[in-house]
């Protein structure tokens, strides 16, 4: 497999090994509804999904870019971006609704700060970017809170 997948991949891994404080609950009127915070991360090309189904929360996980540059003479140095989408419909869209979800992106945010993948430790975090930190045009077209967060991981050979 590709490198930037098989670092997407990792990166899944680590989303749904860990508990997460901050994931609100998927409410019990939702199929599959489950009270307890929880989320599953899933891999995907094109993240697209029904607005009806996004009543659960959503975390993607999506390979963005890759950027080569030389480190040394003999080795190059490897910038693999990863887009994580958290996306959840609201219904009032305040800040009781909302503030949940953005403590989860920071959250996400943090638990990948220094971190080595441990399914890909030759990957190594290097920077995560949060701009816009929300997309104002899907709460206003979609009442959906979504934001994307871009880790990069180094890889030297």
């Amino acid at each position: 497999m590709a490198t930037i997948t098989d670092i997407a991949d990792a990166v899944v891994t680590e989303l749904n090994g860990h508990t997460w404080t901050n994931a609100p609950p998927t409410p019990p009127e939702v199929e599959g509804g489950d009270p307890t915070p929880a989320f599953t991360a899933a891999r995907h090309y094109r993240p697209r999904f029904d607005l009806k189904d996004m009543a659960a929360l959503h975390v993607s996980v999506v390979p963005k870019g890759v950027t080569i540059e030389r480190a040394d003479r003999l080795r190059n140095q490897e910038d693999y971006a990863i887009d994580v989408a958290v996306q959840k419909k609201f219904s009032s869209g305040d800040a009781v609704e909302l503030d949940p979800l953005m403590a989860l992106v920071e959250e996400i945010a943090r638990f990948f700060r220094l971190r080595r993948l441990a399914e890909y430790p030759d990957a190594v975090w290097v920077r995560t970017e949060n701009v816009p930190v929300y997309a104002v045009e899907h709460m206003d077209e979609l009442r959906q809170f979504t934001s994307v967060l871009t880790l990069t991981f180094r890889v030297v050979r």
